[in-house]
């Protein structure tokens, strides 16, 4: 898809679809541009399910209502009669109608419509907001979707149709349902797939589409599984070659004695005849590979007639199976993990005539019922009106123009395949349980964990050694649309034994996910709790603005902390604990890539990234970080900073247990003292150690001095950092002494925690500290801690990111006068800013403060200013490197350190 929908799609508008070309609107449609319709995945912003968002910008007709439209509401509803009857949220059957005729804003019709289009072809859908962005004349649309693609299909044609009520232009409303209901039917999962998934979901197990068929992740991490269709990750490859091949599964069978058919397999029509006639008539041809009935021959009464059904065979396979024809009833037996848990009766696709009908007329009446679809779309499929209808039909004297009798049943097809129109009839209660083992047998002998049985026997419930019965053949990826949607009898609920195979009673489908959140501190934080879970035997995946890490290697390099690099983690085989930043542009673009975590961490909300993507306020950024807490499981827990009333009000928004941190004394804090009051846990300083209490009990972990990364208790900053942790790994059930370890073996380091802190003595005897600080608030605690840093000299080197405010920019050049000697570069991506406009604005700020002159220079190049920061430090002073890029600013000052390593 676009970024923009572009111009109405040329056609006209049949009379059936209630079109009609009237005068154009005085407002034209071009003064509606819509943008960056986008799916977002997982919870976010506006809903904690999936949604299609898009930027409308209406221009002059932000000023116009439906109703002020010359015959908009009428070409509305008569390209979408139903909309008549359209409700909207909490209202009554047709309530949009008059809505529509009262008055209503066109991004809320637009809404409307892009939700209708994806009911029309069979979503569940109703959720759906108009939100203004805070940009002006920017307004979001956001409608859910069940099927991504219908649903950005959906937003995209809702334009065209709105476009074409302002305009009077004609357009096939028609063809646009058409098409989406043939996206519709290409991208949603199979029945087989979709049951198990509907099952897994049921019992709170994350799904995870793979591709665009029915490639399914369940389970996350290490307790993942993967499956598509009835095919699991643990069917064995020689199983599905064995079953794949009609002439091994005979041979297998015949082996361990279960009945089979007489014959076997040819290479030529001659080979055949010759077969035929030793076996004895009637034969059924096969071709050796096929699957779903095709190329299989019906009853074959002679010689005469295998030539064309040879061909018929051939076509699907250049191997053919010549065996004895059986009569009886057709049963597909579901066996997994070597259990029989269904049984059904397969009636091949059939008319039954009333005396006054064409079979022709009585399959038009039959594929009317709503049960019926093409394929797989539906319960029941299509009665079949083809060539192979003719012919089969012409082999008993019969044609689509005849007229059966009152009663008389007209096979359409010589086999039971539901997939060729056929129904299923539930026999599980009915089977002899000689034939249940029987069954069970088949399927081990081939070697399949999910195994369909077909026999062909007169009554299931006679053991087969009694009445002739044979087993026809055992297949692999079995579909069990037949067992969990009969047309007759009991449902049986087939995907439920899969699952259970999949994940055992007892057993875990996930692994513990932290998220973590906030405006500064979350890679730090990432990085100890990473640690932490280490130091204890985790095999950890953790994401953050440097990349993606599996076992503390990076695998992926860049700003990974939204759902792309949350997903490198989820599904990876190896990892048994998941600890992601996520930050505010991930959950906006695309929401997150959970749907829950058992720990969410919100350390602070400070004014950042203000004035992008509609967030415009303080308010509205902590709203989006609230979808952390917002998605913490029930038996989870959110650790919330009790210093940020912001953060503190987020308790309301969680459904987990809540865990509160404080930077001060527990007694400091009444927040803390009315949670710890209740009962609740929080983690706060008392008398310089961190400690944990919960009510009246004291747990003491560290004190600030012993643990490196608090610089001797200077880096007043780090606070937050360190109590999150704590409370984060105290909430996962982390022992004491393995939290106390871990906080005093974790450094900031380049190699632990590169970017935040980092501070390298160099050869001149100066010291660097190199660290990722790019907001105020952040710039604001590493001043603190530099101030509180002996050292003759203070040389900073800084710069801020381009997308930041320009009241940002110069509060961010006021904190650094707080250096001796400020060298202001600007990184290569000036996101948005033209080269010097960054600098300006840092020069404004540092002049408020009384700094001018000599002591600032410009230096746009990085890489040069570290070489004149060099030039101006020496024995016993400090350079302040504020990194965009920290890989490539940590590898040009280790040219000057004084171990290069």
């Amino acid at each position: 898809m676009g970024e923009e929908t572009g111009a109405n799609r040329s056609g006209g508008l049949s009379t059936a679809e209630g079109g009609v070309a009237i005068a154009a609107a005085p407002f034209g449609s071009a003064e509606m541009l819509v943008s960056r319709v986008r799916a977002l995945r997982g919870p976010n912003y506006w809903r904690l399910a999936p949604v299609i968002a898009c930027d409308v910008r209406l221009g002059a007709l932000e000023r116009a209502t439906s109703a002020e439209l010359p015959d908009f509401c009428d070409r509305l509803l008569a390209f979408l009669p139903s909309l008549r009857e359209h409700l909207c949220v909490g209202g009554a059957s047709g309530d949009f109608a008059e809505a529509l005729t009262s008055g209503a804003e066109l991004t809320f019709v637009l809404e409307r419509v892009a939700l209708e289009l994806q009911k029309l072809v069979g979503c569940d859908v109703s959720f759906g907001r108009v939100v203004h962005s805070g940009d002006t004349g920017v307004w979001w649309v956001i409608v859910a979707y069940d099927e991504e693609d219908v649903g950005l299909d959906a937003m995209h044609d809702a334009v065209l149709i709105v476009r074409a009520c302002i305009d009077g232009a004609p357009l096939e409303v028609g063809a646009l349902v058409a098409d989406l209901q043939d996206t519709y039917e290409r991208s949603r999962l199979g029945p087989s797939t979709a049951a198990i998934v509907e099952e897994a979901r049921r019992r709170g197990i994350p799904v995870r589409r793979l591709n665009s068929r029915s490639l399914v992740q369940l389970g996350l991490g290490r307790n993942l599984r993967r499956i598509q269709a009835t095919i699991s990750e643990n069917t064995g490859s020689i199983a599905v070659e064995i079953a794949q091949n009609k002439e091994d599964t005979k041979r297998v069978l015949s082996n361990i004695g279960l009945p089979v058919p007489l014959g076997g397999a040819v290479r030529s029509l001659e080979h055949a005849i010759e077969l035929a006639n030793e076996i004895g008539y009637p034969v059924i041809l096969k071709p050796i590979d096929s699957s779903h009935g095709r190329g299989i021959s019906g009853r074959l009464d002679s010689p005469d007639a295998l030539p064309d059904a040879w061909e018929l065979a051939r076509v699907v396979s250049l191997g053919v199976l010549v065996e004895h024809f059986h009569t009886g009833r057709d049963h597909r037996v579901l066996v997994v993990n070597g259990r029989t848990v269904a049984c059904a009766e397969r009636v091949p696709a059939h008319v039954v005539g009333d005396g006054e009908r064409t079979i022709r007329e009585l399959i038009d009446a039959a594929n009317r019922d709503p049960r019926r679809g093409a394929g797989h779309r539906k319960i029941l499929t299509h009665l079949p009106n083809d060539e192979r209808t003719v012919a089969f039909l012409a082999k008993h004297a019969l044609s689509l123009d005849s007229v059966p009798l009152v009663g008389e049943r007209v096979s359409l097809r010589g086999t039971a395949n539901l997939s060729t129109g056929g129904t299923s009839i539930d026999r599980t209660d009915e089977m002899h349980p000689d034939n249940v083992t029987a069954c069970e047998m088949a399927a081990a002998i081939v070697g399949l964990d999910i195994a369909g049985i077909d026999v062909l026997t007169a009554d299931i419930s006679v053991p087969f050694r009694d009445n002739g019965a044979v087993l026809l053949e055992v297949n692999a990826a079995p579909g069990i649309r037949m067992h969990t949607h009969p047309t007759e009898g009991r449902s049986r609920n087939a995907a439920g034994p899969i699952v259970d195979m999949l994940y055992p009673p007892g057993t875990d489908a996930t692994v513990p996910i932290l998220a973590v959140t906030g405006t500064n501190g979350k890679t730090t934080t990432v990085r100890l709790l990473a640690h932490l879970f280490r130091n204890t035997g985790h095999h950890v995946g953790f994401t953050t603005t440097d990349g993606v890490y599996i076992h503390d290697r990076l695998v992926m390099e860049g700003d990974m902390t939204g759902p792309f690099a949350a997903n490198i983690i989820l599904s990876n085989p190896t990892i048994d604990v998941a600890v992601l930043e996520t930050a505010r542009g991930g959950i906006l673009r695309s929401g997150l890539g959970f749907d829950e975590c058992d720990v969410g961490i919100v350390l602070n909300v400070a004014a950042d990234h203000l004035g992008l993507r509609g967030i415009n306020t303080v308010e509205q950024l902590a709203d989006a970080k609230s979808v952390i807490p917002a998605v913490v499981k029930r038996e989870g827990h959110a650790v919330l900073n009790a210093d940020d009333a912001l953060v503190y009000a987020m308790r309301e928004k969680t459904g987990g247990d809540v865990v509160l941190f404080t930077a001060c004394s527990w007694a400091e804090n009444p927040r803390v003292v009315e949670h710890l009051a209740r009962g609740g846990i929080a983690v706060c300083i008392d008398d310089g150690q961190f400690t944990v209490r919960r009510g009246t009990l004291r747990i003491p972990i560290a004190t600030e001095r012993e643990v490196p990364l608090m610089l001797g208790g200077a880096a007043r900053f780090q606070r937050q950092n360190v109590l999150a942790a704590i409370a984060a790994a105290y909430a996962r059930g982390m022992r004491y002494d393995d939290v106390r370890a871990g906080l005093l073996s974790f450094f900031p380091s380049a190699v632990q925690s590169p970017g935040r802190l980092n501070i390298i003595p160099l050869r001149n005897g100066a010291r660097a500290i190199v660290d990722y600080a790019h907001n105020p608030p952040a710039i604001a605690g590493l001043v603190d801690l530099i101030r509180r840093m002996p050292a003759r000299r203070r040389v900073g080197i800084v710069t801020v990111p381009g997308d930041r405010r320009d009241d940002d920019i110069r509060e961010a050049g006021r904190l650094c006068a707080g250096f001796d000697h400020v060298i202001i570069k600007e990184d290569r991506d000036l996101r948005g800013r033209e080269p010097g406009g960054i600098a300006a604005l840092l020069r404004e700020g540092l002049a408020q403060s009384g700094r001018n002159g000599g002591s600032v220079e410009t230096i746009p190049s990085a890489q040069v200013a570290i070489e004149r920061g060099m030039a101006l430090v020496g024995q016993d002073d400090l350079l302040i490197i504020l990194a965009e890029k920290v890989p490539q600013t940590l590898a040009a000052i280790r040219a000057y350190a004084v171990n290069r390593e």
